[in-house]
């Protein structure tokens, strides 16, 4: 356990930096329901496929910029050519796969919130509408994907979405507060299991 310097315990993972701090201190675990922040999540997450969290943090602020403020609705409208000079910008992963999905998943994220009223809606049925709340000891007996996540994963695929395989879509459930995952000595797994 990492105490950043200040006696409060965080999960190991936060102790990377101080913006990997923040996060895990302000962000990783609370319960989200805004679908603009459900998508920046689905893109950021599938930007991670493969590479660190903090690797992607560094390029949140480029990866906001590039895709208009995480707008699904303006993402879903990129042409062949906005992908081209996306596949140039230095402020994200210039993975054309990665970037070609992102722009699919956002018309595919329209579908669903136009089918369920919004994302938001649709993911937390996932959960029976609640997050749920594990009490691991050590970073080693997190999983890495659950049968939430298996089953929200077959579904987005099914749906179009990619990036979106077992283990990224856990990290949304943790990210996005489906499930918290904090450990029980983390001062955060109390805080963020409090309801408002």
């Amino acid at each position: 356990m990492t105490d950043g310097g200040d006696d409060r315990h965080r999960c190991d993972w936060a102790a990377g930096s101080a913006e990997m701090q923040a996060y895990h201190d302000t962000e990783w675990g609370v319960p989200v329901h805004e679908d603009a922040t459900h998508f920046e999540f689905l893109v950021l997450e599938g930007a991670q496929a493969g590479l660190s969290w903090a690797t992607v943090l560094k390029r949140r602020h480029g990866y906001r910029k590039a895709f208009a403020g995480f707008d699904p609705a303006q993402v879903a409208r990129y042409t062949p050519a906005r992908i081209e000079k996306l596949l140039a910008d230095p402020g994200i992963i210039r993975n054309r796969a990665k970037v070609e999905a992102t722009v699919r998943n956002a018309r595919a994220f329209l579908t669903v919130r136009d089918e369920f009223g919004s994302f938001d809606e649709y993911i937390w049925s996932f959960v029976d509408g609640r997050p749920h709340v594990n009490r691991w000891r050590r970073m080693e007996q997190v999983p890495a994907n659950s049968p939430a996540s298996e089953a929200l994963s077959k579904d987005l695929r099914r749906r179009g979405f990619g990036f979106v395989g077992p283990t990224i879509m856990y990290a949304h459930l943790q990210a996005a507060g489906l499930v918290n995952d904090h450990l029980v000595v983390c001062f955060r797994h109390g805080e963020v299991a409090q309801p408002g």
